[in-house]
């Protein structure tokens, strides 16, 4: 059966990955050489890889089911969910592991909805979610690390551990919000009951709301892509959409 959605008409693009057709292309060329097309035994796959690739931005970002996304390519259910399986890892965003010696990062957590309640616990918003750190470059606003998921009640100060962002990140300065006591992170200045804040604290805890600012802007970009509203599937899905739709956010800021 035909599909209406193809990459080969570029309007279909950028709705659905956020990049313009040569940032796309390029994509697809860094798939391809990774290994994401390789010469198969037996059936090939139904579609080739620019529209395979489409097909898993599509679904992250309208967060449709199999059987409302498949026919919009072509393709039969069972075959639509094999391809996101093949291709969600390689589309993950790989953490930087060298930082030059003035940067600045910014990390803050995120809870995404989920359905799959082994790995997600009622958060404060009453929600089953899980706890992501993400860590951005302050400068460039580029994400440079996600942490792996945890259940969405883990305070951000041990999430930042648990997860994995701090051994990626390691002695980088890196700002934080109030959430991250002991943790020696850049946070801003606490005011002790019954005391006024000097004037260059209060100075200095507006202009560091500010820079941490950016982060929360990077976070309203992500929660465009439907799938982060409410995940639906179980396992390491939630994870790979995070990390996918990281690398499709700095493949659009780059340019």
């Amino acid at each position: 059966m035909a599909g209406v959605i193809t990459a080969s008409e570029p309007s279909w693009i950028g709705p659905f990955t956020g990049l313009s057709p040569r940032q796309f292309g390029k994509l697809v060329t860094a798939l391809r050489r990774e290994g994401a097309d390789p010469v198969r035994k037996g059936r090939p796959w139904s579609l080739p890889l620019e529209d395979r690739a489409l097909l898993v931005a599509a679904y992250w970002r309208t967060n449709l089911t199999m059987r409302q996304l498949a026919p919009l390519f072509g393709v039969s259910k069972s075959a639509a969910d094999r391809i996101i399986d093949h291709l969600r890892p390689m589309l993950a965003l790989q953490p930087r592991k060298r930082f030059a010696k003035d940067t600045v990062l910014i990390v803050d957590g995120t809870r995404v909805p989920t359905r799959d309640h082994t790995a997600a616990e009622q958060s404060k918003n009453y929600r089953y979610s899980t706890n992501h750190q993400v860590v951005i470059d302050a400068d460039t606003r580029l994400l440079v690390v996600v942490g792996r998921p945890l259940a969405g009640n883990r305070n951000d100060y041990k999430a930042w551990e648990e997860s994995g962002a701090k051994a990626a990140v390691g002695t980088t300065r890196t700002i934080a919000d109030g959430g991250y006591p002991g943790t020696r992170l850049v946070m801003p200045h606490r005011r002790r009951k019954g005391e006024e804040l000097p004037d260059w604290k209060q100075e200095h805890n507006k202009s560091h709301k500010q820079v941490r600012a950016r982060v929360e802007h990077v976070f309203a970009r992500m929660k465009t892509w439907k799938i982060l509203r409410d995940r639906r599937l179980k396992s390491d899905g939630v994870h790979h959409a995070m990390l996918g739709i990281a690398h499709l956010h700095n493949l659009t800021l780059a340019g």
